[in-house]
């Protein structure tokens, strides 16, 4: 296997707390810690939340923006004028921005960015109104994440994929937070580089081995839910890493890059000069 550098995506999601200063201080800390992307998420909460949720309050109110589902997802919303300043941000500090769209208006929306790549989050992975939309009005790369589908779906969503594998960056990934190392279930990297040209993954995971491990394994993009406290109450920040964690991400990652090739000589100069100090010889 020949390695290319893997790219990281700090994912922002919802740590930033609905607060504006917070998204732009992510984006400056992302890429002191050698991040590649720093991505957010882009919402018509009327249209991606489901009716029957729109009412009731969030599951675990701890995490709650507000009374009812609807209005936590609003609180965490940023205005199509805000990502372009983000968008603005990002050019401005050197890192590059992305976005995972989760409806219609916000795939429009996030289109009229033009950035890098637009990301499918695993909740709109069979929206195929949503997948249509992006293919054919936006030219750049589509990742998308591959959690909470079921093997008919995924073989229909394979076939939908396999007419645009030249822009497509498929995410191996498990929808929980934090996942159980025992369910990550790695391994099913192998299978879909075998129908994939390029395969990332989304980690919910704890800690930062498992990301290297993938990497091993053949991704070439890494996302992880980045925070700059672990303490903010919101769902996504027990399976997020803090500033130090992304750092040694990315450093791990450089260092595995370089690791991970094949000895084209017979010895190294500096092993040359051990052989001559430690060699035993027994003639």
């Amino acid at each position: 296997m020949i390695y290319k550098p893997c790219l990281v995506t700090a994912e922002a999601c919802g740590n930033h707390c609905g607060k504006f200063d917070l998204a732009l201080e992510m984006i400056k800390t992302a890429k002191l810690c050698s991040a590649d992307f720093v991505k957010f998420q882009k919402r018509v909460p009327e249209e991606s939340v489901p009716k029957e949720w729109h009412n009731k309050p969030h599951p675990v109110p701890h995490y709650a923006f507000g009374k009812t589902y609807l209005e936590h997802r609003k609180a965490l919303e940023f205005s199509l004028e805000q990502h372009k300043k983000l968008f603005n941000y990002c050019q401005e500090v050197g890192i590059k921005y992305s976005c995972s769209t989760w409806d219609i208006t916000s795939a429009r929306e996030i289109i009229s960015l033009n950035p890098e790549y637009i990301k499918v989050p695993s909740a709109a992975n069979i929206f195929y109104p949503m997948l249509d939309i992006l293919f054919n009005e936006y030219k750049g790369d589509i990742h998308i994440s591959l959690g909470m589908i079921t093997k008919d779906e995924k073989k229909e969503l394979f076939s939908y994929l396999n007419r645009h594998l030249d822009r497509v960056v498929v995410y191996w990934a498990v929808t929980e937070y934090p996942v159980p190392f025992e369910r990550l279930f790695l391994l099913e990297i192998e299978n879909l580089k075998k129908v994939f040209p390029r395969v990332g993954y989304s980690g919910h995971n704890l800690g930062i081995s498992v990301d290297v491990l993938t990497y091993c394994l053949g991704t070439e993009h890494i996302e992880r839910h980045f925070t700059l406290d672990r303490t903010f109450p919101t769902s996504d920040s027990s399976a997020s890493l803090e500033p130090e964690g992304l750092r040694k991400l990315c450093r791990d990652l450089k260092a595995a890059y370089k690791a991970l090739n094949y000895k084209n000589i017979e010895m190294t100069d500096i092993e040359q000069e051990q052989r001559k100090k430690l060699k035993v010889n027994y003639v």
